[in-house]
């Protein structure tokens, strides 16, 4: 990056330079935004819609006089391009660059910050000089555990997306390792995707597409084929694989707030058996998606009277219990815990939360809190012998955590008292040094005096 100093542009003012060397990158050409590169980025492929780009930059007025610099504040800024987080001109300019590229852009005020300006630095109607160097760029995240990375390719139009329950059309190309195994048009429901051989990531990530929106998909084995791997498409287990995925069309299922009550506890029972059939299969996390479906429309929901609300508070009772189990196949014991726990806020002597909390409690090393639960169970139940079992290996583990830690700390403590002597010996040596050194001077002054004195 370079200083204002460099904003002579070769002896010649900014706009008549812009005029001899820059290319309009608008995509009507209207001048709005003119780009010259400064330096060449490396080869390889550009920033797409969507990607996290960092840069640093620095802003001018066509006078020169600097209002914004990342480099001043030593920090680069980031930020997601073709989303609006960012002046129109940078959304278009970022685009065209590659990585390590540094660039001039004259930018009118149309495609920069308006007739408003930006108050006090950025008068109205200003056209703006930046300088901008693209320092990296990486896809977009769609999960918290970066299980699903997407790349826009060709962004789509409108501002809806397709729901769970909504019926999609999409033409697909999968790839594993560079090999194509999938090259079709497809339509499915969304939260059911698995039904036509199409991988959870690629179901997930419906909900944040438009119409008419290509995209890459970067799938981790969680939101590909997982452990099983796919046979028919010859992929092995815990491959990662891409989509290049295009919704063609989509029709939006019914949104909650769109459904009255009967007919959410209708549809109910037909997701329901969705999600156990999933769970069956194995397929827990197309299993939660169903069952998730169910709370989010009966959790606010009251019946008229008390048959319909026994209604409701089953298909919530049955739902919850049913994400319990199946984030215990998957490990995530938190999420165990607060479904049991919304059980329970509605059943305070629901065995099975009980118990599955219980189970979640103990694998997370809660001994006491795990055995409190399955204590609860056989108040509950008291011929539950699966829970008695759990007892005992609670007061199993509670043992052996405490012989562990009785070898932890004996072994500490002998290792400080190991020190300790240590230290005590090296101490002694010093001081018998010390006193063997002040013996010794002793000895020197009295026969230094024997000789100073007369004979």
């Amino acid at each position: 990056m370079t200083t204002d100093k460099d904003l002579s542009m070769d002896g010649q003012p900014a706009t008549a330079m812009f005029a001899t060397k820059g290319i309009d990158i608008t995509a009507n050409k209207d001048q709005g935004v003119v780009k010259v590169v400064k330096r060449q980025g490396v080869d390889g492929d550009r920033p797409m819609i969507g990607d996290r780009v960092t840069v640093h930059y620095t802003g001018m007025l066509l006078n020169g006089k600097k209002f914004d610099s990342s480099l001043d504040r030593k920090e680069p800024f980031s930020f997601n391009l073709g989303k609006g987080q960012v002046i129109k001109a940078w959304d278009i300019s970022v685009l065209s660059m590659k990585r390590g590229e540094v660039c001039m852009l004259l930018c009118r005020p149309e495609y920069a910050y308006g007739s408003s300006g930006n108050p006090p630095k950025i008068p109205p109607n200003s056209s703006l000089l930046f300088e901008v160097e693209l320092l990296n760029f990486e896809g977009e995240l769609l999960t918290d555990d970066g299980g699903i990375t997407r790349r826009i390719k060709v962004k789509g139009e409108g501002y809806t997306n397709p729901n769970d329950g909504a019926t999609v059309d999409v033409h697909l190309e999968g790839s594993c390792g560079g090999r194509l195994f999938d090259s079709r048009d497809v339509r499915f429901t969304v939260g059911e995707a698995e039904d036509k051989s199409v991988p959870l990531g690629v179901d997930r990530a419906m909900e944040k597409m438009q119409k008419g929106e290509c995209c890459i998909l970067y799938l981790k084995p969680k939101y590909g084929f997982g452990r099983e791997g796919k046979p028919e498409f010859k992929i092995g287990p815990n491959k990662e694989v891409v989509y290049e995925v295009t919704l063609k069309d989509f029709q939006k299922a019914k949104e909650s707030w769109e459904m009255d009550l009967n007919e959410k506890l209708d549809l109910a029972a037909g997701v329901k058996h969705k999600g156990n059939q999933y769970f069956k299969a194995g397929q827990f996390y197309q299993a939660v998606i169903q069952y998730q479906r169910i709370v989010s429309w009966l959790e606010m929901e009251c019946g008229a009277g008390i048959e319909q609300q026994k209604r409701i508070q089953d298909f919530l009772l049955i739902s919850q219990l049913n994400l319990a189990l199946c984030f215990l196949r998957l490990k995530e014991f938190s999420h165990v815990v607060d479904n049991c726990n919304k059980v329970i806020e509605l059943d305070g002597k629901n065995e099975k939360a009980l118990y599955r909390r219980g189970e979640a409690r103990l694998l997370r090393n809660e001994f006491n809190l795990a055995m409190a639960d399955f204590r609860q169970v056989l108040q509950v139940n008291s011929l539950n012998r699966a829970a008695r079992a759990q007892i005992s290996i609670c007061q199993r583990k509670m043992r052996e955590h405490h012989e562990r830690d009785k070898k932890i700390y004996a072994n500490m403590f002998q290792k400080f008292a190991e020190h300790d002597a240590k230290v005590g010996k090296i101490k002694r040596r010093k001081d018998e040094s010390m006193k063997s050194d002040e013996n010794s001077e002793v000895g020197i002054k009295r026969r230094r005096r024997s000789q100073e004195c007369p004979s």
